[in-house]
């Protein structure tokens, strides 16, 4: 159902080359840019990751409550995501783990607080 999430930057560079290593541990990378916008995909028509800068000119601030939840098909490639985002500079907002009995999930930030995680469902 959804085609896309876009997320505020203030750190357009930074943002670009975080989310190009990032997202590649999950075969996406960049198809559509322009000067203010960068989107990744892992293949056409598939939802999609971008950054922006905002287009009123302000400063982009995080989303109190907002989330975006990157989807992975196995533990250890939550385990994977996760680090590879701590690696890049991003934070730690909730360790690689089981929420319930089936649902698997690693909580970080982006560079700029952007709030994502990973996440897996097991034994089903």
């Amino acid at each position: 159902m959804i085609g896309y999430v876009t997320l505020g930057t203030n750190k357009f560079d930074e943002a670009a080359a975080f989310y190009d290593a990032l997202l590649a541990e999950l075969g996406a990378t960049r198809f559509m840019e322009a000067d203010n916008f960068i989107a990744w995909a892992s293949s056409p028509g598939t939802p999609a990751v971008s950054i922006i800068k905002p287009a009123d000119g302000k400063e982009a601030c995080v989303g109190n409550g907002t989330m975006v939840a990157l989807v992975v098909d196995s533990t250890e490639k939550v385990d994977s995501l996760y680090a590879k985002a701590l690696e890049l500079g991003g934070t730690d907002e909730g360790a690689p783990g089981f929420r319930g009995d089936t649902f698997y999930v690693g909580y970080f930030r982006d560079l700029d607080g952007n709030k994502l995680n990973a996440f897996c469902m097991t034994g089903e």
